[in-house]
């Protein structure tokens, strides 16, 4: 089977460039040509067509853009795609990247995959300033899963990283969709990296510090914890975006690392002793497996893909609210024991869980999209004409001013 993989992001700090570069890597390892196209500077040695953004393109986070222009790649893009012959075309989303790779798809009739990695139509509304009406809100998300759900109509097969956002994504779509989960290496996150008998207490989290992950949630659980009487830790922020300023500000006990990568990464989750995640958006949270690969207990919150991740009691807690949130991270906080007896099922459950499983379920998405376009054409009702009732977000509280 040939893959041809048109990426939103391969070389920035996040999610999806994560999950891109770690497929690449697994499909070379197990034999499978893959061709990634993306955005960067030329590298014929690399192998990948990367396509370089010009000045019309404009900032969507700190190091991810997109250019309106980008469009004009599409020729040298089609002379690669024809030259490399795929079987499949998998696109992880409306990007200037993924746009090229739809059109290819279509013209020269090339089955195509597409998948979720971002709740774009969640960002509408939790961006919006605080002020904003709900029903504005609600309506901005509204408005952009429509507009999201009309792009992913376009291919043969859609996939998504969790249960409960692959359900709606078909419904919108009206296409058939699978499971696309993440794997973790846990090689480089490993719990024997951590630094014997280190103090104070260090509390964790690793991400991009922008609004829509509910960031500043964590000023919140300082003073918590202060108030229950728990003064010596530290919560230690790795990564970085727009609210890292005001979160240096706010947080008394906050430690600052910036973007950690590698085995610097994989030490500083070793020397953790547990993990908060309290982002609402997230479609899977790469992060969270990552941390219980590394002997870390972990605390999410119930909505968004981590909830998939963490065994509630096992190797971590789910909180239903806010409230739960603090408790059950205080909890961890102050009962050594149970810290301990987590950190070892939060170990055994990620050990089973590696990129190459992942890229086996993948493979059969791409099976299924090469099958449906073989198929006798056949009239269907597409589903996702009629409106579809998406998940709207918490009006912003104090302790979310911009988190």
């Amino acid at each position: 089977m040939r893959v041809a993989f048109f990426t939103d992001s391969f070389h920035e700090v996040n999610g999806v460039a994560h999950t891109s570069r770690m497929l690449a890597a697994t499909a070379k390892r197990l034999g499978v040509p893959f061709l990634v196209v993306c955005a960067g500077e030329p590298d014929p040695a690399s192998g990948r067509l990367q396509l370089p953004r010009g000045s019309a393109a404009f900032a969507v986070e700190r190091d991810l853009f997109y250019d309106p222009l980008f469009y004009r790649h599409r020729a040298e893009a089609e002379a690669r795609i024809r030259e490399f012959a795929p079987d499949v075309i998998h696109v992880t989303g409306p990007s200037d990247v993924g746009t090229i790779g739809v059109v290819l798809a279509k013209k020269l009739k090339i089955p195509l995959v597409a998948s979720w990695h971002t709740n774009l139509h969640e960002y509408a509304g939790e961006r919006l300033p605080a002020f904003v009406p709900n029903f504005l809100r609600e309506a901005a998300v509204s408005a952009s899963f429509w507009a999201l759900s009309r792009f992913y109509q376009l291919a043969d097969v859609v996939m998504a990283p969790n249960a409960e956002l692959l359900e709606l994504v078909e419904q919108a779509s009206g296409r058939a969709g699978f499971l696309m989960r993440r794997g973790v290496d846990t090689n480089l996150f490993d719990p024997a990296k951590r630094t014997p008998a280190r103090r104070p207490l260090r509390i964790g989290t690793v991400g991009r510090l922008s609004v829509e992950k509910n960031i500043h949630f964590l000023t919140t659980l300082e003073r918590y914890l202060l108030a229950q009487g728990v003064d010596d830790f530290r919560i230690v922020v790795i990564g970085d975006g727009g609210e890292r300023a005001k979160l240096e500000q706010d947080l008394q006990h906050g430690e600052f690392t910036g973007v950690l990568r590698g085995e610097a990464l994989a030490q500083a989750y070793a020397d953790l002793d547990l993990f908060v995640f309290p982002s609402r958006t997230d479609t899977f949270g790469n992060v969270v497996l990552e941390a219980l690969a590394s002997g870390v207990p972990a605390v999410v919150t119930a909505s968004g893909g981590p909830k998939f991740i963490v065994q509630s009691g096992e190797s971590g807690f789910i909180a239903a609210d806010d409230e739960a949130f603090l408790r059950w991270t205080h909890s961890l906080a102050t009962d050594p024991n149970l810290r301990r007896r987590m950190a070892v099922q939060a170990r055994e459950q990620a050990i089973g869980t590696t990129w190459e499983k992942v890229f086996e379920e993948i493979e059969g998405a791409y099976r299924a999209a090469m099958l449906r376009r073989a198929a006798p054409p056949r009239t269907r009702r597409v589903r996702g004409t009629h409106p579809v009732a998406v998940p709207t977000p918490k009006t912003p509280d104090s302790a979310e001013s911009a988190g």
